[in-house]
């Protein structure tokens, strides 16, 4: 090999363990990995605040690979820089967090080197991205959750909490709408701890980018109050240093640093066709481009001698002192404000403070008047917060539509300059709300972020990664049914509750009354690591009175008998979630009236009432019982499931209408008199199958 000074020898081992990866695989994105090696190594090499042998270490500066295409620029480093494993339960385990052994079977079964990053699979990925504009979007979200903890941990001087997050992304992720979302509302908070590296190299899958993007993204992001540098050339690292020296003297503004990049940097002539699609570059093409690089051309997954040395004497040192000055001051910490040391320790672990419930309050029975869910969950979620110091709430601008306001003593509002507040405001961008709560619980906080149940369309893509990342956050939807009344189609949800049960992951919790919403929160927030969907009400529904009916416990297990029949087993059974469970039992008294014994099914949560065991099951819904009928105004979608072949499903087979609430309820069924009449049919059906067997 041609003797190359060590700087240039790291980029070509990037370069080359990328294209090898991916030859070998034979699927992936070469281009990018290429033309951006110097980019990241001079970043990662000489500014990031990064210890490999501790990848979760709070105080750490976050890269985000936006550009998740471009993975195995990403794999890359995290092996030449010798980052360790970290187990679930937090700890580091001292085996490499991606071996050679992981590269050489990129995109394969078990490997730590999948297609698209993925974090809580390979330590060292700060947020799972492919999903073009989503790292990104949850960049903001980190460097929101950067600027809340230094304002509040940091306050007295103990300094723990200035670190940066750095995004890479390329023509596809500023193109996706989250990016404008996002970038809007950072340059508004003035997040001068957030850097974004914009890749301009004009090539998508399609071809050259003027097919269809034009825009002066320089003057995009200026418009947005961002601070824009530029660096003609991404293989000049002494400009690249110069640009990362000016973002970290930024001091009101995030910034953006345009780097004009070809991609696939050294591939002779197929860097606008194989390197640009996400194709390998062919045996051949791998030989000549490393040829360029002054690399053996037969040569495989290569790691000269002094590479892995040189990380660790530049990202490794640096990062290792950094720590280490960290933990003196965490320590000074814990002699000072020991509560405070608690609360970060705790956080880290997401662990919940000791009496982070006991406020919760039961709400008496009101089967008159009854109280919107929304309203109640915003008691609740007031009486936790109040309790539990890391919990962020916020809307897309809907904050007491929603009823998400945080009320107690000391909560505040959190704004530009002001970063200390539990009260975000998202503005109209449901995508962006939900992709700014991912970054916020990456960074260990607890957030919440709520709209119209309708608009969790807008935000589904990011809502699917919460799931898929297994993070705790909280999606809060109201005005959650056809319901609304006049407000009409466009604003009543029918098929969303389906959709969002169909998130491998979501635990969707559609609760009856207000004590099962007390219920509901104590799941959301009692976990590690699952999100939550809550579906609430904006009308009134009874508080049922639990003298009467059974305790809304019950929702810990996702489904439970509300009400049954005084005596013998049920003939009938009437299944529900949210408003219409108030509906089922008005029929139910309808029934036993006319001497039929039905039973009363609240079913808040699907998800966790299929995890409960057989037994429990079928103490709920006896398959003996097959006279079933589902409530709920929302799609049948999946009801069939829990009715089967006998039962009756009143619920949405159009969209809804407008006009005042019991015109709507009259209109499409939802009435006592519409759920005993289906209830009777099951019965018939039942029975004449019975007749058969």
């Amino acid at each position: 090999m041609a003797t190359q000074d060590l700087d240039q020898l790291c980029i070509n081992t990037i370069r080359t363990l990328s294209i090898d990866a991916i030859q070998k695989a034979n699927s992936g994105h070469p281009g990018t990995p290429m033309a951006m090696a110097p980019v990241a190594y001079a970043l990662w090499q000489r500014h990031l605040r990064f210890d490999p042998e501790d990848p979760i270490w709070p105080g750490r500066d976050r890269f985000v690979l936006s550009a998740g295409h471009a993975s195995m620029l990403l794999y890359s480093l995290l092996h030449l820089a010798g980052v360790k494993a970290v187990d679930p339960d937090y700890e580091v385990v001292g085996a490499e967090a991606v071996s050679l052994a992981d590269i050489e079977r990129f995109r394969q079964l078990d490997s730590r080197c999948p297609g698209h990053p993925e974090y809580r699979w390979t330590s060292g990925v700060e947020t799972t991205t492919g999903p073009l504009g989503q790292g990104i979007a949850t960049s903001v979200g980190m460097a929101i959750a950067g600027k809340w903890l230094r304002a509040t941990y940091d306050a007295g001087g103990a300094d723990l909490f200035g670190f940066d997050i750095y995004a890479l992304a390329g023509d596809g992720c500023l193109m996706e709408g989250v990016s404008n979302e996002a970038a809007s509302l950072a340059g508004h908070l003035r997040l001068d701890n957030l850097c974004w590296i914009y890749d301009n190299n004009h090539i998508t899958i399609d071809g050259k980018t003027h097919l269809t993007y034009e825009d002066d993204v320089a003057a995009r992001f200026i418009g947005y109050g961002w601070n824009v540098t530029r660096v003609g050339d991404a293989n000049d690292l002494t400009l690249l240093d110069r640009a990362f020296e000016e973002f970290k003297r930024e001091e009101d503004r995030p910034t953006l640093i345009i780097v004009d990049s070809h991609i696939g940097w050294g591939s002779p002539h197929k860097q606008d066709t194989a390197a640009a699609h996400g194709e390998p570059l062919g045996v051949e093409e791998v030989k000549e481009t490393k040829r360029v690089y002054g690399w053996p051309e037969d040569a495989q997954f290569l790691v000269p001698d002094g590479v892995r040395e040189h990380f660790a004497a530049g990202v490794g040192k640096r990062g290792a002192e950094a720590h280490a000055a960290w933990m003196l001051r965490f320590e000074s910490l814990k002699g000072e404000s020991p509560e405070l040391a608690a609360q970060i320790d705790a956080m880290q672990r997401r662990e919940l403070p000791a009496g982070w419930d006991a406020a919760i309050p039961s709400f008496g029975a009101d089967e008159a008047k009854g109280m919107a869910t929304r309203k109640a969950s915003n008691q609740v979620e007031n009486a936790i917060a109040e309790h539990l110091p890391w919990l962020i709430a916020g809307s897309a601008d809907l904050t007491d539509s929603t009823s998400v306001r945080l009320s107690f003593d000391g909560s505040a509002d959190l704004e530009p300059g002001s970063y200390a507040g539990r009260q975000l405001h998202f503005g109209i961008r449901e995508h962006e709300s939900a992709a700014i709560a991912n970054g916020l619980s990456l960074t260990k906080l607890r957030p919440l972020w709520s709209t119209y149940l309708t608009f969790s369309d807008y935000a589904r893509p990011a809502i699917r990664l919460s799931a898929l990342m297994e993070l705790p956050v909280v999606h809060v939807f109201t005005h959650d049914s056809i319901g609304l009344g006049e407000d009409g189609p466009t604003h009543q949800p029918v098929e969303q509750i389906a959709g969002l049960r169909a998130i491998p992951g979501l635990d969707v919790i559609r609760p009856a009354d207000a004590n099962e919403v007390a219920e509901a929160w104590r799941i959301a927030i009692d976990r590690h690591h699952q999100p939550v969907a809550l579906i609430l009400t904006r009308q009134d529904v009874p508080v049922f009175d639990r003298t009467k009916y059974a305790s809304a416990e019950g929702v810990r297990r996702g489904g439970y008998v509300l009400a049954d029949a005084p005596e013998g087993d049920p003939e009938v059974i009437l299944i529900a979630t949210g408003s219409e469970v108030a509906l089922a039992l008005a029929a139910h008294e309808e029934l036993a009236a006319e001497g039929v014994r039905s039973r009363v099914v609240s079913l808040p949560c699907w998800e966790l009432f299929d995890r409960q065991d057989q037994a429990y099951r079928d103490e709920i819904l006896p398959p003996a019982v097959r006279a079933r009928v589902s409530v709920e105004e929302a799609s049948t979608l999946g009801w069939d499931r829990w009715i089967g072949p006998e039962g009756a499903m009143v619920g949405m087979h159009t969209f809804g209408s407008s006009a005042p609430l019991k015109d709507v309820m009259n209109e499409f069924g939802f009435t006592p008199d519409k759920v005993a009449e289906a209830a009777r049919g099951a019965i018939e059906r039942a029975a004449h199958v019975e007749t058969l067997s």
